[in-house]
């Protein structure tokens, strides 16, 4: 009897499951985990004010995350979710890689600030494969249909 009853997360853990094992699915998941690897180590340094950049990328690529896993992005048609994401994944390569930045250069004597900023270069790598591969996607996806011809 316990084995023919489904748990009430079971649906959902099946879907995590399975989308985690995507291409995609992996990606964002590396997202939101050097995120927030990123956001500890910023919250630990002197200088608190970079958890801001790690806080909304995380955020954003847990929401694309349940969005993607949910298959929400065909049922939602108003939005174009490819281009969105790839906004989503360019700003925040752009953002991980200027802040880290700043915070290599100018972290001296705080450990904590420098490791979230090196942690911030391997997101902002993350983020711009990210990105280059959701522009294949669709460009790809151009290619295979029918442009008007106005006759």
């Amino acid at each position: 009897m316990a084995e023919t009853e489904e748990s009430p997360f079971g649906g959902c853990l099946e879907k995590l499951k399975n989308y985690v094992r995507t291409r995609k699915g992996t990606i964002l998941a590396a997202e939101i985990l050097v995120s927030f690897i990123i956001l500890i180590c910023y919250a630990a340094s002197m200088y608190g004010g970079y958890t801001a950049v790690a806080i909304c990328e995380m955020v954003f690529a847990i929401i694309f995350f349940i969005v993607y896993m949910f298959e929400l992005d065909k049922q939602f048609l108003v939005v174009n979710w490819l281009w969105t994401d790839l906004f989503r994944a360019v700003i925040g390569a752009a953002l991980y890689l200027i802040t880290s930045l700043i915070c290599v250069i100018g972290g001296a004597g705080d450990g904590a600030r420098i490791a979230g900023g090196v942690f911030g270069l391997l997101a902002g790598i993350l983020f711009s494969y990210d990105s280059y591969t959701l522009f294949l996607e669709i460009k790809s996806s151009r290619q295979h249909t029918a442009a008007p011809t106005g006759r």
